[in-house]
């Protein structure tokens, strides 16, 4: 591969040549010629179908991005980050969110150990975990069932476990005790003050999750649960043999890759899940992270979610560029992003159980490659990442839609969306309402995406339109259809973009498993955080910052100054 940046090399001008071409075109040029459209950019793999029809490109586009890919190493790139090699360059270490979803029967090896062992014997204890919740037997402090359980996390380890549980809700397990799981992650304390003003402290438990155990967000959560519980259980007319050491013990599990800390803070060695370094947070629900999924759904639809997030890496490893679902999802963002200067993505899921999915996607976009140096060190002299937002479809046609059909930004859409639906309920009258539902809910999806492809070719010809009424069209999109929203086709939805954002940044040059940008909002937040308790400090700040803490210091009570 060329040491050059890769908007010097030869693959990359040849695509921007061939740009000064295609920008001119409009969807519907090419879909008139080519009445084969959606055959030839439509990809199927592990319950997944994958339509590339509407982006703005032809075969010769697709060609060139493909042979964009080789010159960047994607293929080598791949098999590197599935042997667990160092790609993670400015950490000096693997990625290995794809080992936690291995199965038992596999073997990979790193430093000589080998991973699958490890990771095996986690799922075994959640597993255990797991039964013990659902049989009634997870007692809290005075005796009673654990009923509600709390997770205390933030970014990957609040996203990703929301996401999933919420998504997956139709496949919580019959006839065990049942488990409410609730999400905190806000460091104001809003959503932890609300939950612990209507639930039984005797019968919740709290989960906490922090790879490095000094998470500010989660442990000053973590602190006003733990004073909520020894104020409820400890004191007043407490019962007997109940101290803080029971407490501590059956009120909290800890998830996390510094076990001496989570000792150190009270919890129980015998409730602590293990993480590793290998692992981002916001690639973590597929281990002990997971565990509220896993509380919510059971064990068994857990590893069927592993299964199919397996299947999607399998077909990453195993299948050619040209039909590799998340290379030609990467590249067909690379062209709108790169040539066709399209710097907006908008992800746009058409089933109210992915409601949280594009907050999940706007975190591992953005904050994997979200970055303007190269491996290198290099300021990168072209765009990466775009800015993602998103919004349940049907919500979002009567809130931004407008800007989509006839706004000045031109963005690029993913609707995402299940083929069928309610087929399973038993009551006949009822599923054949709820399947109408479903298929209007499909009427719209598909409606949508080809009236931001055509615009005012989409409608019947009824005359001649005022300007206010007039659609440009044009508007790239992929749609992305699920056989049924199950564990295994949302482990394999899931990892589909987990793999996108890597092939992006194998062409970009870029690191997407660091996050130094927010490492120094950390830093700067802790030193202000000092400042603002002490009253003192400010000579280091700027002139705004420094009105901005006076403000709140003549604001606070004279007595708590």
């Amino acid at each position: 591969m060329s040491h050059l940046p890769v908007d010097q090399r030869g693959a990359w001008r040849a695509l921007a040549d061939h740009a000064q071409r295609m920008g001119r075109r409009h969807l519907r040029e090419l879909f008139a010629e080519h009445q084969g459209r959606h055959a030839t950019f439509t990809r199927h793999a592990a319950g997944l179908t994958l339509d590339l029809s509407k982006q703005r490109w032809s075969e010769e586009t697709l060609e060139l991005l493909l042979d964009l890919a080789r010159d960047a190493g994607v293929p080598e790139a791949i098999r590197r980050l599935l042997a667990g090699e160092r790609v993670n360059r400015s950490e000096d270490r693997p990625a290995l969110h794809t080992a936690l979803r291995l199965p038992a029967d596999a073997r990979l090896e790193v430093d000589g150990q080998d991973l699958v062992a490890s990771v095996h014997a986690t799922l075994e204890r959640m597993s255990g975990m797991v039964e013990c919740f659902h049989a009634g037997q997870w007692r809290g402090a005075t005796g009673k069932p654990i009923r509600d359980v709390v997770n205390l996390g933030v970014g990957g380890f609040d996203l990703g476990p929301l996401m999933v549980t919420h998504a997956l809700a139709d496949y919580r397990p019959e006839d065990v005790h049942r488990i409410d799981v609730h999400f905190a992650s806000t460091m104001d304390g809003s959503q932890l003050a609300d939950y612990l003003a209507r639930l039984n402290p005797e019968t919740t438990l709290f989960v906490l999750s922090s790879k490095s155990f000094t998470t500010i967000d989660t442990l000053s959560n973590a602190r006003t649960a733990r004073d909520w519980l020894k104020a409820r259980l400890l004191g007043g007319a407490r019962q007997e043999g109940v101290d803080e050491a029971l407490v501590m013990r059956q009120h909290f599990i800890g998830v996390s890759a510094k076990p001496e800390k989570m000792s150190e803070w009270g919890i129980d060695p015998d409730h602590q899940l293990e993480f590793w370094e290998w692992v981002g947070g916001r690639y973590s629900l597929w281990g002990a992270i997971g565990l509220p999924i896993a509380l919510v759904v059971g064990m068994d639809h857990f590893r069927a979610l592993l299964a199919g997030a397996h299947a999607m890496d399998r077909h990453f490893r195993e299948a050619p560029l040209a039909d590799n679902l998340p290379v030609l999802l990467a590249l067909a963002g690379i062209w709108n992003v790169n040539f066709l200067d399209i710097r907006a993505h908008s992800i746009l899921p058409y089933d109210g159980r992915l409601e949280y999915f594009a907050a999940y996607l706007e975190q591992l976009e953005m904050e994997s490659n979200g970055k303007a140096v190269t491996h290198e060190g290099e300021p990168v002299s072209y765009s990466t990442c775009p800015v993602l937002w998103g919004q349940l479809g049907p919500n979002a046609q009567h809130a931004f839609y407008q800007l989509l059909h006839q706004g000045t930004q031109a963005v690029e859409c993913d609707f995402i969306a299940p083929k069928v639906r309610y087929d399973d309920v038993p009551d006949p009258a009822t599923r054949d309402h709820l399947m109408d539902q479903h298929r209007l809910t499909l009427a719209n999806c598909f409606a949508q995406s080809r009236a931001l492809m055509l615009g005012d070719a989409a409608v019947a010809d009824d005359g001649p339109r005022p300007g206010y009424r007039r659609y440009r069209g044009n508007q790239p999109s992929s749609t992305l259809l699920l056989d049924r929203l199950t564990p295994e086709t949302l482990g394999a939805l899931i990892a589909l973009y987990e793999h996108k954002v890597f092939v992006q940044a194998t062409v970009w040059d870029i690191n997407p498993f660091d996050q130094w940008g927010v490492e120094l909002g950390k830093t700067l937040a802790g030193e202000t955080q000092r400042i603002l308790q002490r009253q003192q400090g400010l000579d280091g700040m700027d002139d705004s910052t420094r009105g901005l803490i006076e403000a709140v210091w003549a604001a606070e009570p004279e007595n708590d100054r």
